[in-house]
């Protein structure tokens, strides 16, 4: 018994550790996307405008078209850099960093988001659980942006006297659960879940969207 809760801790200590430098990696990226880049895109943005007011006028609609998508770009680096960096994502708090997602999902073009939040809100055991669930869920939005043909996604926070449940679902093409259960990206939900003592279920058929539950356990 002492080997296998042995195994047990050594594997949760191997799954903490690369959740950390994930972690890790992700911070990195979005400081550079809002520091360098960034600035980058808002530097442009003010050259763009100083040019507006010297070129003829049969070149504006031009200029200004481009100055929009600048503008737009930097929206999207902005929105991102928060979605990558836990610290941001730590003081944001779960529904805003949820809600800051879907809202960038919008953005990109995907038709409908919904994110309901029911019951009285509480805060998490830990700020280090916001971003393992945020992680999460971004997890299942990527995947149902990149595979799902999903016309809405909709995520919702139910909160109970024991428990918070998290369900996210899209209405899209749906999979055979079997077919992707050793995928790295299901296996690295479950492995998060299970850090912060949290259930996880992930049901689909075909043609019938896909629904992630999430439990939560509250202390007594």
């Amino acid at each position: 018994m002492d080997k296998i809760q042995q195994q047990k801790a050594f594997d949760e200590e191997i799954s903490r550790s690369q959740t950390e430098i994930q972690e890790q990696t992700l911070k990195h990226v979005g400081r550079e996307l809002h520091d360098n880049v960034g600035q980058l895109l808002a530097y442009a943005n003010m050259q763009l405008n100083a040019l507006a007011a010297k070129v003829p006028e049969d070149m504006k609609s031009k200029v200004d078209e481009t100055t929009q998508i600048v503008k737009d770009s930097l929206t999207e680096v902005r929105a991102l850099s928060k979605s990558l960096n836990s610290d941001v994502l730590s003081n944001m708090g779960l529904e805003a960093s949820i809600d800051n997602e879907l809202q960038r999902l919008e953005r990109m073009g995907f038709s409908s988001t919904v994110l309901e939040i029911n019951g009285v809100q509480r805060e998490l055991n830990d700020k280090k659980h916001n971003i393992i669930i945020f992680r999460i869920l971004q997890e299942f939005l990527s995947n149902s942006v990149k595979y799902s043909e999903a016309d809405e996604i909709k995520v919702v926070l139910e909160y109970q006297a024991n428990q918070l449940i998290i369900t996210a679902s899209d209405d899209g093409n749906g999979f055979d659960i079997p077919s992707v259960e050793k995928g790295s990206g299901l296996i690295n939900m479950k492995s998060r879940a299970a850090l912060i003592g949290a259930t996880f279920d992930l049901e689909s058929q075909l043609e019938d969207g896909v629904k992630l539950t999430i439990s939560y356990p509250f202390p007594d």
